[in-house]
């Protein structure tokens, strides 16, 4: 399948503490973003990405990430992330069979995840890297007392990459009210409003999330290591 790219870039980075967009913070020596973009560029089946910056930073932006060959534009972000994202996609080429939306704030992806979402397209119209809850589950009252434990069984966190076939994602937002643009998380909520099956697949690899400075040192660690080629 051929496949485009939106990399959702438009954090402010205030809960990291950044004093900057928190796509551009360095970590293991290239600006944040710059590691999902480097994922996405060596699996073969992309052809065409597109970063939503926050808006006025296209420049620094495009700096960043320096030049790669399937960076195909830079887009300012909006007010919600699934805006930015509708930004995104409204810049990638026509002609795609799957599309995937990824968080810049996931840098430990690779090429190889990216290449086994799209490949089950082939018999999903989306399927999205996500992993089994570990944890025990407390529900909390107003107070943080306890309430009670929450039965994980069957309970999967999700994560980014999320992969579409691209006619299906195009539809959801297409279909999507002002309303949900605002609150919707992801782009698989949406789907699932929708009816549309959403496959979960483990990436087999630590896929966290980069929120706050404890986050940052930890990929730094796992990026500086060598995680990623």
């Amino acid at each position: 399948m051929r496949a485009g790219a939106v990399i959702v870039a438009a954090g402010s980075g205030e809960r990291l503490g950044a004093g900057g967009p928190k796509a551009l913070v360095r970590v293991a020596g290239l600006p944040l973003v710059t590691w999902s973009v480097r994922a996405l560029e060596e699996a073969l089946e992309v052809e065409a990405i597109v970063i939503a910056c926050p808006p006025g930073m296209e420049r620094e932006t495009a700096a960043a990430v320096g030049t790669h060959a399937q960076v195909h534009a830079i887009v300012p972000g909006s007010t919600s992330r699934q805006r930015s994202v509708a930004r995104g996609l409204a810049a990638l080429p026509g002609d795609l069979d799957a599309i995937l939306v990824h968080d810049a704030a996931r840098p430990l992806i690779t090429p190889h995840v990216v290449s086994r979402l799209v490949a089950r397209l082939a018999a999903e119209e989306a399927v999205i890297a996500a992993a089994p809850v570990p944890d025990t589950l407390k529900r909390a009252d107003g107070q943080l007392h306890v309430e009670h434990t929450v039965d994980r069984t069957g309970l999967w966190g999700a994560q980014t990459p999320q992969a579409f076939r691209a006619p299906t994602l195009l539809g959801i937002f297409g279909d999507a009210g002002p309303e949900e643009l605002d609150s919707a998380t992801d782009c698989a909520g949406m789907a699932e409003r929708r009816g549309v099956r959403v496959l979960l697949m483990d990436p087999g690899i630590p896929n966290p999330k980069v929120t706050t400075q404890a986050d940052l040192r930890l990929v730094e660690a796992l990026l500086g290591a060598g995680r990623i080629a």
